[in-house]
């Protein structure tokens, strides 16, 4: 279980060896326990607090504490300091970020990507067929997008890296043009936009993202890779270049999370407040992003790779196995598209 909190003057402490988490709301304070056992994560939004006791109770439970900002983003975390992992992992993964092994990942990520957007927009096809031909259009330029992305090559990313932000940027373009056609007229929107986002859809996409960017950042280092070692991303200081390489094929996640609320009518204007040159998710936002998106990663089943597994697991997996393909101990194979 993930555990958020982002009520102001929320505080987490230790009572029984049992998270006590006491909320102030309306002149009134409320308790819940909640056993370290049952705990993967605690994630603390701005202007909450937790004692040291808690913090080491988290450690002693290999629980992590992630801190984020008012968009989701993670802001830093408190992690245990054996990760258990060998140093070898991330030598290779340097070498990688050098040579044309980074490429072709960050090849097969972004192919990834594409093909799970494109087969997105063609479920949207099989309820909406009076824009088959608007669909049909978007898929096949995506398409010649993808094989234009299959035939670069060179010594290392850095050498095609502009090339391949480009076919990425415009593969992106017009799936968000797809995404937004679809919507109610009032939650229609103009491209991707964010810190701030300039609409309510960019809102609710920017906190799931932000979620999606820690999910991915624990698997990295679960599976002894460096979350700051990026292969297209790379050499800003203070960066998680490698969790915005490896994030790619799983922002399907997050993408058909908030797009299932909104199609559904889920969302109104009291979800967000309107900020200095955007807008931005309040409480009751992200209670019902949060909410619906901790069911599609944690709860719902799907078959991933001939085993039934939550999307949660599956990053973790799939990092792992990225991993072991670095230091040979597996052959090295295509990303899998993810079944969705």
């Amino acid at each position: 279980m993930q555990l958020y909190i982002n009520t102001y003057g929320t505080y987490v402490h230790i009572k029984d060896q049992m998270f006590e988490i006491r909320v102030k709301k309306d002149g009134k304070e409320t308790k819940h326990l909640f056993s370290a056992k049952k705990l993967e994560s605690i994630v603390l939004a701005k202007g909450t607090a937790l004692s040291s006791d808690a913090v080491k109770l988290a450690i002693m439970n290999n629980i992590d504490i992630v801190f984020i900002d008012w968009d989701g983003r993670p802001l830093g975390r408190i992690w245990h300091s054996k990760l258990g992992s060998t140093s070898l992992i991330r030598k290779e993964q340097l070498k990688a970020s050098l040579n044309n092994d980074g490429l072709k990942a960050v090849k097969q990520w972004i192919s990834a990507k594409i093909d799970n957007e494109i087969n997105f927009i063609k479920k949207l096809k099989k309820h909406r067929q009076q824009y088959a031909e608007y669909f049909d259009d978007k898929t096949t330029k995506m398409e010649a997008l993808n094989v234009s992305l299959s035939q670069i090559d060179g010594e290392n990313t850095l050498e095609v890296a502009d090339v391949i932000r480009g076919l990425e940027g415009t593969s992106g373009r017009l799936f968000y043009e797809t995404l937004s056609y679809v919507l109610p007229k009032n939650h229609q929107f103009n491209g991707r936009s964010s810190r701030p986002a300039k609409d309510q859809f960019n809102a609710f996409l920017n906190y799931a993202f932000g979620i999606l960017y820690s999910k991915i950042e624990k698997s990295l280092i679960l599976a002894g890779l460096d979350p700051y070692l990026g292969f297209l991303h790379r050499d800003d200081y203070n960066m998680l270049s490698f969790v915005f390489d490896f994030i790619e094929p799983y922002r399907i996640y997050a993408i058909e999370t908030v797009f299932k609320l909104f199609s559904a009518k889920k969302t109104n204007n009291s979800h967000t407040d309107e900020i200095t040159n955007g807008v931005s998710l309040n409480k009751a936002g992200k209670e019902l992003l949060v909410s619906a998106y901790n069911k599609f990663m944690e709860s719902d089943v799907i078959r991933y790779k001939g085993r039934n597994q939550t999307r949660n697991n599956i990053i973790l997996a799939d990092a792992r196995h990225y991993a072991n393909e670095l230091i040979k101990k597996e052959d090295v194979k295509p990303l899998k598209i993810i079944e969705l």
